[in-house]
C-alpha cells in the first residue's frame, strides 16, 4: 500500500513538472509581474504581457513535442488565458469611459468560454475545439483554421495594449480615442484598424459560442425530461 502511494504521489508529480505546464507556471509569473507595474511602466506591462500571451503557442508545441499532453495543463492554460485577459479588460475599465464596454467585454469573454467547456462536458466530447455539427461556418472556420484563430486572439490581445498604450490619463473617452487614432495616417492607425477587424470577428464569434453552448445544455435538459419514467 505504501509503494502504491510513493508511485501515485510520484506520477502526481511528475505532471505538475511536464515542461508545458512549467511554461505554464512561467506565463503567470509574468502576468503578474506585468499587471504590478502596468501603470508605472506600461511599456513594459505590454512587453511582459505579450510575451506571456506568445507564451501560450509554445506551451501547446511543448505539450505536443514531448508527448506531455495533460488535463491540468489545458485547464491552465485556459485560465491563465481567461485570467489575464479578464484582468486587462478590468484595468481598461478604469482608464476609458464608458467602462461599462469592457466589463460587457469580459462577461461575454467568461460566459462564452465556460459556457463551450461546459456543453462539451455534456456532449461527452474530448475537445472545446470540436465543433465540427455547429451550422455557423464562422464558428467552425474560428475552430478548424489555426491561422484564422491565431488572427482573431492576435487581434485582441494587441488592440487592447494599444488601447492601455495611447491613453493619456484615466477619464478617456473611448470613442474619441479611437476616431482620434484612426483619422490620424500613421502605422499606429493601420494596426489600430488590423486589430479593430479581428477583435470584431472574435466578439462575434463568442456570441455564436455562447448561443451554440446554451443550446446544447437546454437540448440536454429536454433529452433528460424525456427519458424520465
Amino acid at each position: 500500500m505504501g509503494k502504491k502511494e510513493e508511485r501515485a504521489r510520484a506520477e502526481k508529480l511528475s505532471v505538475y513538472l511536464y515542461i508545458p505546464n512549467i511554461v505554464g507556471y512561467m506565463r503567470v509569473v509574468l502576468n503578474c509581474v506585468a499587471f504590478a507595474v502596468c501603470f508605472s511602466n506600461k511599456t513594459l506591462f505590454s512587453l511582459l504581457y505579450f510575451f506571456s500571451f506568445c507564451c501560450d503557442a509554445v506551451d501547446g508545441w511543448c505539450a505536443r513535442r514531448f508527448n506531455q499532453v495533460s488535463t491540468f495543463g489545458a485547464v491552465l492554460d485556459m485560465v491563465t488565458d481567461r485570467v489575464s485577459t479578464a484582468c486587462l479588460l478590468v484595468i481598461l475599465s478604469q482608464v476609458y469611459r464608458p467602462s461599462l464596454v469592457f466589463l460587457s467585454l469580459l462577461a461575454l469573454d467568461i460566459a462564452s468560454h465556460w459556457l463551450q467547456m461546459y456543453s462539451t462536458f455534456l456532449a461527452g466530447k474530448s475537445s472545446h475545439k470540436d465543433v465540427k455539427d455547429s451550422t455557423s461556418w464562422l464558428f467552425r472556420l474560428y475552430y478548424g483554421n489555426r491561422i484564422f484563430m491565431c488572427y482573431c486572439c492576435v487581434s485582441c490581445e494587441v488592440l487592447y495594449i494599444i488601447l492601455l498604450l495611447i491613453a493619456k490619463n484615466q477619464t478617456e473617452n473611448l470613442l474619441n480615442v479611437v476616431v482620434s487614432t484612426l483619422t490620424q495616417i500613421s502605422p499606429l492607425s493601420f494596426l489600430l484598424a488590423l486589430t479593430l477587424c479581428g477583435w470584431s470577428m472574435k466578439q462575434t464569434i463568442n456570441i455564436i459560442q455562447m448561443k451554440t453552448a446554451a443550446d446544447v445544455c437546454v437540448l440536454y435538459d429536454i433529452e433528460k425530461q424525456q427519458h424520465k419514467p
